[in-house]
C-alpha cells in the first residue's frame, strides 16, 4: 500500500480544443472570427436548425457518410436544447476564446493527444498538431478521415488508444 503513486500521472487531450481556436495574428492556423460570430447569430436565430448542421459536421455525417446512427444524431441535438440559449452563447464564446498556449509549458507529466484529420469543429492544426508540438514529449495520434465526434465513430480505437497509455502510465 505504501507503493501507490499520487497525482496525475498522465494526460489524455482527445479532439481537444487546446491550445487557441481564434485565429489571431499570432496564431495563423486559428478559425476567423466571423466563423463564430456566424455560429452565434445562427444559435440566436433558429438553435434547433444550428444543431442539425452542426452534428452533422461534429460527426462527419453526410449523404454518402453515416459514421453515427440517426439516434446518436437526435440525443446530440435533445441534450444541447436542454442547455438555454445564454449558456450555449456562452460555452461557444469560451471555445473560441480561451487561449491555452501558455499553459502547454506546464503539463510535466507523459500527455497523449488524440485528433482527427477530418474534424471540421476543431480543425487538427489548430488543436491537435498545435497542442502536441507545444507540450514537451506528447505523443500525437492522428485518425485518419476523423470527425471531432470521434469518441462515437472511433470507439473501439480510442478505447483501445487510451487503454494502451495507461498501461504504458503504469508501467513508468
Amino acid at each position: 500500500m505504501g507503493n501507490e503513486k499520487k497525482g496525475v500521472g498522465g494526460a489524455a487531450l482527445v479532439s481537444s480544443i487546446v491550445p487557441f481556436m481564434l485565429k489571431t495574428h499570432d496564431n495563423l492556423q486559428g478559425t476567423p472570427q466571423e466563423v463564430f460570430d456566424g455560429m452565434a447569430k445562427a444559435m440566436r436565430e433558429d438553435r434547433p436548425h444550428f444543431f442539425r448542421q452542426f452534428f452533422e459536421d461534429f460527426y462527419g455525417a453526410s449523404m454518402l457518410s453515416k459514421p453515427v446512427s440517426k439516434e446518436w444524431l437526435a440525443w446530440s441535438r435533445h441534450m444541447s436544447m436542454q442547455a438555454s440559449l445564454k449558456a450555449t452563447l456562452d460555452c461557444a464564446k469560451a471555445f473560441a476564446t480561451t487561449d491555452f498556449r501558455t499553459d502547454l509549458a506546464h503539463f510535466r507529466v507523459p500527455t497523449l493527444v488524440i485528433h482527427g484529420t477530418a474534424d471540421e469543429t476543431v480543425p487538427i492544426d489548430a488543436a491537435g498538431r498545435a497542442a502536441a508540438a507545444g507540450i514537451e514529449g506528447a505523443r500525437l495520434i492522428e485518425y485518419e478521415d476523423a470527425p471531432h465526434g470521434l469518441f462515437a465513430t472511433h470507439t473501439d480505437r480510442l478505447v483501445s488508444d487510451l487503454k494502451e497509455f495507461a498501461r504504458e502510465l503504469a508501467r513508468v
